[in-house]
């Protein structure tokens, strides 16, 4: 059986974003008929709608589909989540980890719900301090949580790659709300983030 690739994306953004690579590539001196960069401007056209695809996603409202009524009231903490997104500076990647944890108030939500919101926010042209944020508030607004937490550390290609080359920094960003501005709640929430599980 032959295989055939099926792609989900808005074919006028395409057609319209590979004649704008197609330009670029000819602007940065290289011949964009040459055999291995025929298909390049349809190659970044449809990453770069995957990779913006959170421009058309509603974290809260996918939140809200698996909202369920619980009364546990101790910490749930989401670590390790992988993101990857475009810093809105340079278009260049930047890749890290986010650590989260919210304190419910009558309402949990799936485990996965939390990964996926952000893959929402981590998948537009961001800052990192914008995207801890968003990430905060999307589930503050959705649970009505007691508190929220929200850590990301991350490397930046714009700084590795150009620029100042520092190719071993972190930036670290924070965002907390509710019981998390106490000061105890926040030390036991970092302290079980830096925690390795047995």
């Amino acid at each position: 059986m032959a295989y055939t690739r099926t792609d989900d994306y808005d074919h006028q953004t395409s057609e319209k974003l590979q004649s704008d690579y197609k330009s670029i590539i000819q602007l940065l001196g290289e011949d964009p008929s040459r055999e291995g960069l025929l298909k390049t401007p349809e190659r970044v056209a449809k990453a770069m709608q995957y990779m913006t695809k959170g421009y058309h996603e509603d974290a809260v409202a996918i939140l809200n589909s698996a909202k369920f009524k619980e009364s546990y009231k101790e910490m749930v903490i989401v670590k390790d989540i992988e993101l990857y997104s475009l810093c809105e500076h340079h278009m260049l990647p930047f890749i890290g980890k986010a650590h989260i944890a919210y304190i419910p108030n009558g309402y949990i939500t799936g485990l996965s719900k939390i990964a996926r919101v952000v893959d929402v926010y981590a998948r537009r042209l961001q800052v990192q301090e914008r995207l801890t944020h968003q990430i905060l508030d999307a589930i503050q607004e959705a649970l009505n949580p007691l508190g929220v937490a929200v850590i990301i550390e991350a490397r930046h290609m714009c700084m590795m790659m150009r620029g100042v080359q520092k190719q071993n920094s972190f930036t670290s960003t924070h965002a907390f709300s509710g019981k998390f501005e106490d000061a105890d709640t926040r030390s036991d929430f970092i302290r079980l983030v830096s925690s390795q599980l047995d």
